[in-house]
């Protein structure tokens, strides 16, 4: 008979989101794992350590998915939006000034609430809207 590898907790989280996103990093990594406990953290979402979700994995994988789990993602730095046209910077965001845009949007405020008007972007040296 094989012998069972034991079953740890690596990690606990307050938040299913949390949980799911580090699950999703070790399954991409071919580290197995599950969590513990998600339905009672979404039924009680007080941060109280009793309900928290809990990341398992084989005592074997340890070292491995704790690495993987404290690698930091860089992400690029966030460049300014520039105009499709004119390729600006100086934009400014409000609503739609074309008059067929102006129209409907109307309507659809007047009548149905639940579509509200669409907010664009528009560059101030060309006045291209996208």
């Amino acid at each position: 008979m094989e012998k069972q590898d034991k079953i740890i907790v690596l990690k606990t989280f307050s938040n299913t989101i949390e949980a799911n996103i580090a699950k999703t990093k070790l399954d991409a990594y071919g580290i197995p794992c599950f969590l513990t406990e998600e339905n009672l953290a979404n039924l009680y979402p007080i941060q109280n350590p009793r309900f928290s979700v809990r990341l398992h994995i084989f005592q074997k994988d340890n070292t491995r998915a704790a690495e993987v789990l404290s690698e930091v993602v860089q992400l690029p730095d966030d460049e300014p939006t520039r105009c499709p046209r004119c390729k600006s910077v100086n934009i400014e965001s409000g609503y739609s000034r074309k008059p067929a845009s102006v129209t409907l949007s109307l309507f659809f405020s007047l009548f149905f609430a639940l579509f509200p008007p669409k907010t664009v972007s528009r560059c101030k040296d060309c006045n291209q809207e996208f």
